[in-house]
């Protein structure tokens, strides 16, 4: 069982940037590919960015591209996600989640999860 908890989550203006952290409870965190993805209410859980195993590779939706980049340290069991240029339509929940072996870009594809942080962006 990984344990996720993330952390970073808060009130931005317009342009800003915040930093999110996920640390994972597992001694073998460079097993998982890992993932972020966004959460309004009513609405699904849509991919954010991905990395693989090493870090050596990445993906992102297309509304963050050029804007948000994700990262990994393995030897501190975290991977984090770094958010520039925010937008209002940034605002979500924002979840961490790992994924054996692979690092997709489908929630379903992932295993665990974490509770979730919240990001507003303020106009």
């Amino acid at each position: 069982q990984v344990q996720l908890v993330e952390s970073g989550g808060g009130l931005v203006q317009a342009g800003g940037s915040l930093r999110l952290s996920c640390a994972a409870s597992e001694r073998t965190f460079s097993s998982y590919g890992m993932g972020w993805f966004r959460q309004t209410p009513g609405k699904e859980r849509d991919f954010v960015a991905a990395i693989s195993r090493t870090g050596g590779s990445t993906s992102y939706a297309d509304s963050v591209k050029g804007r948000f980049t994700i990262s990994r340290d393995n030897a501190k069991n975290t991977v984090y996600l770094q958010m520039n240029s925010l937008k209002p339509e940034d605002t979500a929940v924002y979840y961490c989640a790992a994924d054996y072996l692979s690092f997709g870009t489908s929630r379903y594809e992932y295993d665990y999860w974490g509770q979730g942080t919240q990001v507003t962006v303020s106009s």
